[in-house]
């Protein structure tokens, strides 16, 4: 399992501060909608400029039609992220025409497909999809699965289902993980560290709670020996 902090302060100074704070880890950076619009590629590279080995998640959620989600995830693999996703109810074409696309390069980033927001209650995401969550995201992790891509984000308790009709190999990513319990936030399905381990979560994202800590440095130390 390996960590990924969350970049979602309000400045630029204020989220480049928190990097070079944990620049002596090298962990994976996520980088949101409204710190990427606000800040754009140059962000990117000043990141880097910290801490080379600092991986890049570029959470941007893709959901248009096929043909612009591919020529946006091509425009992506030039920002040298190591990591981006889709939003999975964007279909299997939209979805396997993004991978089509990228299969013509050497290399490319982790591709991951959003199932249900983690801020979604039941019944809100009954009210858009009418289905449940846990039901739906497993469609939507196999929908995934057979568009090429490499996983899915998921909360944690969907986790371990969408492995058992997958694979192993095929990746889950959870936002919302409060590492020692701490408050749920805005986030409605959040878990701590230990449940993630228990679900063959891949990758977790933290952010408050680094964030908003007095030692962001001790707080991912802690984090990465639970690890």
């Amino acid at each position: 399992m390996q960590l990924c902090v969350a970049l979602d302060l309000p400045t630029k100074e204020e989220n480049l501060e928190l990097a070079s704070k944990i620049k002596e880890y090298d962990v994976w950076l996520k980088v949101g909608l409204r710190t990427y619009i606000r800040d754009g590629e140059d962000f990117l590279i000043e990141i880097k400029k910290i801490n080379p080995n600092f991986k890049i998640f570029l959470d941007l959620k893709l959901y248009d039609i096929p043909n612009t989600m591919a020529d946006a995830a091509e425009s992506i693999i030039c920002l040298g992220v190591d990591m981006f996703n889709v939003h999975a109810s964007s279909g299997v074409r939209a979805m396997s025409e993004v991978m089509r696309r990228l299969s013509k390069y050497e290399t490319r980033p982790i591709v991951l497909a959003v199932t249900a927001l983690t801020s979604f209650s039941e019944d809100e995401f009954v009210a858009v999809y009418e289905k449940d969550i846990a039901s739906k995201a497993n469609q939507f992790a196999k929908d995934a699965m057979n568009s090429g891509l490499d996983g899915v984000v998921c909360s944690a308790y969907e986790s371990a289902s969408i492995k058992s009709i997958t694979k192993n190999e095929f990746m889950t990513l959870t936002p919302g993980i409060r590492p020692f319990g701490e408050d749920a936030g805005d986030q409605k399905r959040v878990a701590d560290t230990a449940y993630a381990k228990s679900a063959k979560v891949d990758f977790i994202v933290v952010g408050r709670p680094i964030y908003q800590a007095s030692d962001p440095a001790e707080v991912v130390k802690k984090i990465l020996e639970l690890l």
